[in-house]
């Protein structure tokens, strides 16, 4: 079989052998522009986009990428070759592969080669929504406090440099204030973010920038420009070799960045655009007036769910989640966790029977053609678990609820920053931007048990709670003196 490079001139070919965009991709424009362009943007939004142009003829609604650190620049250079062209990979739990190019992406700018490039495409009138994967990290906030954080060197520079950004904030606010002066309406900010409120943090965090640096245009912006809420969800693990391969195997094509996904997909979008959006609805999409029931129980199930098997997964030496998933003991945790802790807290969510979406869940998580690596689950838990997982804690502090299987797994991540190996004394990839920190914060517990809570940016004051720190240090006692995490958790299901 002749090996076929994924690109515009071998479309043609490659349509006989994989799902491929009948639409003509010259006439679409760039109504989206999203900065972020990873694995899960194409896996969700590109592909839910791709389906609108494919079934509808839209053609106003393609989208741009930007990446806005040399870190993107791979996926600029793949895509570019590529002629922006992948292959999003869906794995369904009976072993059945869908294999699609998607074409939703027209255009690709490294604003760190091209900053005006990416201003200008974000100012022109074409453009009516721009949109953000920039993970929970990129949102420059403390965790604890949730204020804006302008001691970051880039966003001095953003500050004293408008028209030479290097931060989201920088881009954004010199791309609104261009099309303000050439007296065009602005863009929606749209974040598809794992951020519990996510377009109202976007909102916060752009106006508190732009305050400082032009009052002005602030104010026009408070006024003018829309960040809805969103919720977003499909598992997309990181694309392995295997995954290319597969792909040349199988249909002899050659894609150099493809993207592999679960079947499940969803998305739920607060209905508040300034100008324009997608018929997005004719693919199932929900739009409503109020997000917050949903991102809530996604956030502290699923997000939250993740981190409870993936961060012991770690430590124990599994290495996917669906192999958490097959040992009893993780599974059990997980749904008790779930059950007696997760589920208390939330609200009730209209159109979800959350007992129902337990148990979908579970066997999203257990999919075993999905193979989603601990390693990925546990990046940037600093980031994640003052969202996904404390406020869960403390919200039963409140309530006088169970904490017992939230604070072993707090208990575990302090163990885990610290002895960075599973109990095979393999070293773990551990990926986050505040690693250098955790591991000192943690590297005391043994001669003080809440040396790790002592970080007030993630811990806030949950310190000072004695029934919390009491049980946190009798699971830290005992995991520094075994190190069996999971004895502890199936101590616990009892």
């Amino acid at each position: 079989m002749e090996i076929l490079k994924l690109n515009q001139a071998n479309l043609g070919q490659i349509a006989t052998r994989i799902s491929s965009p009948t639409y003509d991709r010259q006439k679409i424009t760039s109504g989206i522009v999203h900065i972020g362009v990873g694995g899960f943007h194409r896996s969700h939004q590109a592909w839910y986009i791709h389906q609108l142009l494919e079934k509808y003829g839209v053609t106003d609604w393609g989208i741009c990428g930007i990446g806005l650190r040399e870190n993107d620049r791979k996926m600029y250079e793949v895509l570019k070759k590529q002629d922006f062209l992948y292959t999003l990979i869906t794995r369904h739990p009976d072993e059945k592969i869908e294999s699609s190019v998607v074409g939703a992406i027209n255009d690709f700018i490294l604003a760190t080669d091209a900053p005006q490039a990416a201003i200008d495409k974000m100012a022109a009138a074409e453009t009516k929504i721009v949109s953000l994967t920039i993970t929970e990290g990129g949102y420059n906030f403390n965790p604890a406090t949730g204020k804006f954080d302008f001691d970051h060197p880039d966003i001095q520079h953003d500050l004293a440099q408008p028209d030479a950004p290097k931060t989201v904030y920088g881009y954004l606010t010199a791309a609104l204030r261009q099309r303000r002066a050439n007296g065009l309406p602005p863009f929606t900010i749209l974040s598809c973010d794992n951020i519990q409120h996510n377009g109202k943090m976007a909102r916060e965090m752009v106006l508190t920038f732009t305050e400082q640096q032009d009052p002005e245009l602030a104010s026009w912006i408070n006024e003018k420009v829309s960040f809805p809420n969103t919720m977003v969800d499909r598992i997309t693990p990181v694309t392995t070799s295997d995954d290319s391969q597969y792909l040349q195997e199988t249909h002899g094509i050659s894609d150099e960045w493809p993207v592999t996904c679960e079947p499940f997909i969803q998305w739920v979008i607060e209905d508040d655009f300034c100008n324009g959006r997608p018929p997005l609805e004719k693919l199932g999409v929900q739009f409503v007036t109020d997000v917050s029931p949903y991102e809530k129980m996604k956030i502290r199930l699923l997000n939250a769910g993740h981190s409870v098997l993936g961060i012991p997964g770690a430590i124990h030496g599994h290495p996917t989640i669906n192999a958490c998933m097959e040992d009893r003991i993780f599974s059990t945790f997980m749904r008790r966790f779930m059950d007696l802790e997760a589920t208390p807290v939330l609200d009730a969510v209209e159109g979800i029977d959350l007992e129902k979406y337990k148990d979908v869940l579970e066997e999203r998580f257990t999919n075993p053609n999905i193979k989603d690596s601990v390693a990925r689950i546990c990046s940037e838990s600093s980031a994640k678990l003052p969202k996904f997982l404390i406020p869960t804690v403390l919200e039963n502090l409140n309530r006088g609820g169970s904490i017992r299987f939230a604070t072993l797994v707090l208990a575990a991540w302090c163990y885990y920053c610290d002895k960075e190996v599973d109990r095979n004394k393999r070293a773990l990839e551990i990926i986050d931007a505040l690693h250098p920190q955790l591991h000192q914060a943690a590297s005391d517990t043994e001669n003080t048990p809440t040396a790790f809570l002592a970080q007030k940016d993630l811990f806030g004051d949950l310190i000072k709670n004695e029934t919390f720190t009491d049980l946190y240090k009798s699971f830290v006692k005992e995991l520094y003196q075994t190190g069996d995490i999971r004895t502890m958790m199936q101590a616990q299901i009892r």
